[in-house]
C-alpha cells in the first residue's frame, strides 16, 4: 500500500473500470471477516454494477455523462469536471436524473464531484489571502485524476462524538479527523468518516473537515488526497436492510436485479498525505466556506432522487396494471401526486444550477437558496413518494413467500396460480415488481432512496438553518411597504437600485 498515483489505464468503460478494482491490497471488513476481493463478493458487486454505469452512460451519451478535460484535452468523466458555466451545472443534473432512472438506485460518485468543485474556488481563495500554493496543487492533482478517468470520492463526514462540543475539545480526538505527526514530506492523519458512500469502490478519496472550525481546531483543518489502499486505512462496510439477499442466489427477491448502494465507515490510522496532496493545513477560517459551498453543489445534486422516483413511480403504475386497476380514479390521482412530488425536488435542484454563478476562481456555484430548498424537498418528498407506492402495491409488498418457494417443484406452482393478477401477465414478473417497490421503499435502497434522503448532505434542521439564514427578510418588508405606500428613510430610488441589482444576481434579468 502506498500514497502515490497507481499505474492503472485510463479507464474507458465499465468493464474496465471493474477490472481496475481487482487485486487491491484493501482491508474491508464484513461480518466479523476481512474480505479478500470486494469485487466478487455478492453483497458488494451491486454496488460496483451502480458505479460502473457511470462509464458506460459516458460511453452511451458522451456530451450528457463526459467532458472534453481542459487538463488533458480528452474525454473524461463529468463526475471529474470543474463547472465553468450554468450549462455545466445544468448537465450534472441531467446526468444524475438519467443514471438514478438508470439504477434504481445511488451511483456513489456525487460526493466526489460536489467537492472538486467546492475546492476548485475555495483553493483559489486561501492563496489570495494567504499566499499558500493550494489551488495550482489541486489542480495538478485533477490533471492525474483525469489522466486516469479515476473515480474520487469525498469524505466529509466524522463520526462527532458529543455533538455539543467543538472538535478540539473531544473527549477523545479522534472523534474528528485530525493532523496527529508533521514531517518535511507531509501530515499523517487520524480519525474516521462515517456513512462513506463508495468509497470502497473508488480509486481516490479526499478527506475534508465536517464543519466550521475555530483558532483553536486548527489541527483538524486539512484537506487531502489518499488513494483508497493507502496504508493506515480500514474500511467496515455498512449493513442494509435485507442485505444478504443478495448472498442467496437468484433475482427475484433482491429486488433490484443488478444494482444497490454501498456505505461503510472509514478508520484513518497515521495515514500519511505528501505535502502536493495536502490543499487545506490549518486554515480553520476557510472551513466553514468550504463545508457550505460542498453543500451548496450536493444539495441540489439530490435530484438523482427524481431519477430514482421515476423508477418508483413506473414500478407503482406497472403494479396498478397488472392487479387490473389502471383506469380507477383513485390510482391515477395518486400516481399524479407522486409524479407531482418527484418534479418538485428535480425543478428546484435543476432551478438552484440555472440560476449559477460565478467565483473568483472562474468556477461556477449553484444558487445556496434553491439548493437547500431542493434538499429540505428530499427529506420528506420521497417517503410520500414512498408510502403512495406501498398504498397501490397492496399487502403482498411485504408478506410474499419467498423465491426459493416460488421455484419449487411443488408449492411453486400454487404461488404462480394464487399469486396471480390480471391474467395477461405472468406471475413471477408481477411479483419481480412487487419486489421492486419492497426493495426502494423497505429493503436495501431504502437506505438511500429514504434515510439517505432524510440524512444525506446534512439532516433537515442544516438546510433550516441556511434557508433562514438567506430568507432577505428586510429586502422583503421593503418591497411590502414600497407597494403599500409606506414612508422610509432610504430614497425611493435607492431601494429600488438595490433591489434591482439583487435581481439582476440572482435572477439574471
Amino acid at each position: 500500500m502506498n500514497n502515490s498515483i497507481p499505474k492503472i489505464q485510463k479507464i474507458v468503460n465499465g468493464e474496465a473500470y471493474i477490472n481496475s478494482l481487482r487485486n487491491r491490497d484493501l482491508t474491508v471488513w464484513l461480518f466479523g471477516e476481512l474480505i479478500k476481493e470486494p469485487v466478487d463478493h455478492p453483497m458488494i458487486r451491486p454496488s460496483i454494477n451502480a458505479l460502473a454505469k457511470t462509464y458506460d452512460l459516458a460511453e452511451a451519451a458522451p456530451e450528457l455523462a463526459s467532458v472534453i478535460s481542459p487538463f488533458t484535452g480528452e474525454r473524461v468523466s463529468r463526475f471529474l469536471h470543474v463547472c465553468t458555466n450554468v450549462e455545466d451545472l445544468v448537465l450534472q443534473n441531467k446526468m444524475q436524473r438519467k443514471l438514478g432512472q438508470l439504477t434504481g438506485t445511488c451511483f456513489q460518485r456525487c460526493v466526489g464531484m460536489d467537492a472538486f468543485n467546492a475546492l476548485y474556488s475555495v483553493t483559489f481563495e486561501m492563496d489570495e489571502k494567504y499566499g499558500t500554493d493550494y489551488h495550482d496543487r489541486f489542480k495538478g492533482f485533477l490533471t492525474k485524476m483525469h489522466q486516469h478517468n479515476f473515480v474520487v470520492g469525498g469524505a466529509m463526514t466524522d463520526v462527532k462524538g458529543d455533538r455539543s462540543l467543538p472538535p478540539h475539545l473531544q473527549a477523545d480526538q479522534d472523534l474528528f479527523v485530525r493532523i496527529t505527526k508533521r514531517t518535511n514530506e507531509g501530515v499523517y492523519v487520524s480519525g474516521a468518516k462515517a456513512h462513506q458512500t463508495g468509497c470502497i469502490n473508488s480509486h481516490w478519496m479526499v478527506i475534508m473537515p465536517t464543519m466550521r472550525l475555530g483558532a483553536q481546531d486548527a489541527a483538524f483543518a486539512i484537506v487531502g488526497a489518499v488513494p483508497v489502499d493507502a496504508e493506515g486505512i480500514t474500511y467496515i462496510y455498512g449493513r442494509q436492510s435485507c442485505d444478504t439477499r443478495s448472498m442467496e442466489g437468484g433475482s427475484i427477491d433482491v429486488g433490484n436485479a443488478q444494482y444497490g448502494g454501498q456505505e461503510a465507515m472509514v478508520i484513518l490510522d497515521e495515514v500519511f498525505i505528501p505535502n502536493e496532496l495536502i490543499f487545506m493545513d490549518g486554515e480553520y477560517d476557510f472551513a466553514a466556506m468550504l463545508v457550505e459551498r460542498f453543500t451548496t453543489y450536493h444539495r441540489r445534486s439530490y435530484v438523482c432522487k427524481s431519477g430514482v422516483g421515476d423508477v418508483l413511480i413506473g414500478a407503482t403504475a406497472a403494479i396498478a396494471e397488472m392487479n387490473g386497476v389502471p383506469k380507477a380514479s383513485h390510482i391515477k390521482d395518486k400516481l399524479v401526486e407522486m409524479t407531482h412530488l418527484n418534479e418538485t425536488i428535480y425543478g428546484t435542484g435543476i432551478a438552484s444550477s440555472y440560476q449559477g454563478y460565478a467565483t473568483k476562481s472562474g468556477a461556477y456555484l449553484c444558487d445556496e437558496m434553491l439548493s437547500n430548498v431542493c434538499k429540505h424537498h428530499v427529506t420528506k418528498m420521497p417517503y410520500e413518494i414512498g408510502r403512495l407506492a406501498q398504498d397501490l402495491a397492496g399487502g403482498l409488498v411485504a408478506t410474499l413467500p419467498s423465491e426459493q418457494d416460488l421455484n419449487h417443484p411443488a408449492i411453486g406452482k400454487l404461488l404462480k396460480k394464487y399469486l396471480r393478477g390480471k391474467a395477461e401477465f405472468d406471475t413471477e414478473n408481477r411479483i419481480r415488481i412487487l419486489r421492486l417497490i419492497e426493495n426502494m421503499t423497505l429493503g436495501r435502497n431504502a437506505v438511500g432512496y429514504l434515510t439517505e434522503s432524510m440524512h444525506g448532505a446534512g439532516s433537515p434542521q442544516a438546510q433550516r438553518i441556511q434557508i433562514g439564514r438567506m430568507m432577505q427578510l428586510e429586502y422583503k418588508k421593503r418591497l411590502a411597504k414600497i407597494i403599500a405606500g409606506i414612508e422610509m428613510e432610504e430614497p425611493k430610488d435607492v431601494v429600488i437600485d438595490e433591489l434591482t441589482g439583487y435581481f439582476e444576481r440572482v435572477f439574471k434579468i
